[in-house]
């Protein structure tokens, strides 16, 4: 029922790149912590870096737990369920890190994303996983759904954003700077985004 993968690759990789939607899981060291759980979409934001790295942006919301967490202590955990055709559960667990708008490998990282422009969505990091196991399940019990297309209502809400705004939206939410926890989270002020 369940393989293990050496790499990411041939009908493995394109099955997660098909995916229109998948989880992150992190959780800080702490037993009491918060485990955080979070769905990731819009089509071009995931990207396979190479056959044991992966990438996706990481763009404005109220909290930034997977950040903090990452911080903390590397740990995430990535799955993708196949919704359409043969059923399957992709899971690549691994160590992730958040690259901030200041870092050097920041240009190099945005390549990987040519169908995104970052600018209207809030773009505040790139978070970088490699996987150290790498499984995938039958999905037998995970429900037919059809994909109709992605919200528009991201990028209509933050793309009325500069720096400076964000900056302020940021400082107003509970959950950007610090976890729920109270970890580290977005650095802030935002750097600029480059241009």
């Amino acid at each position: 029922m369940g393989k293990t993968h050496e790499h990411i690759d041939g009908r493995l990789r394109a099955f997660i790149e098909a995916q229109p939607v998948f989880f992150t899981a992190t959780a800080p060291l702490s037993g009491d912590g918060t485990v955080n759980l979070s769905p990731k979409g819009l089509k071009g934001s995931f990207a396979v870096i190479d056959e044991r790295t992966v990438a996706y942006l990481d763009f404005a919301g109220s909290n930034a737990e997977t950040i903090a967490h990452l911080r903390e202590n590397g740990r995430i955990t990535l799955m993708w369920c196949a919704f359409q055709g043969p059923p399957n559960i992709v899971r690549v667990h691994g160590r992730g890190e958040a690259v901030f708008r200041d870092d050097e490998r920041w240009a190099g990282l945005l390549a990987h994303f040519p169908g995104i422009d970052p600018s209207p969505h809030g773009l505040r990091a790139v978070i970088v996983v490699t996987a150290e196991l790498i499984r995938d399940t039958c999905g037998y019990a995970v429900p037919f759904m059809t994909y109709d297309e992605d919200r528009d209502l991201h990028g209509k809400r933050f793309a009325r954003e500069d720096d400076a705004s964000l900056d302020a939206y940021f400082a107003k939410k509970e959950h950007i700077a610090a976890s729920i926890d109270g970890l580290p989270g977005l650095p802030l002020p935002l750097p600029p985004l480059p241009r």
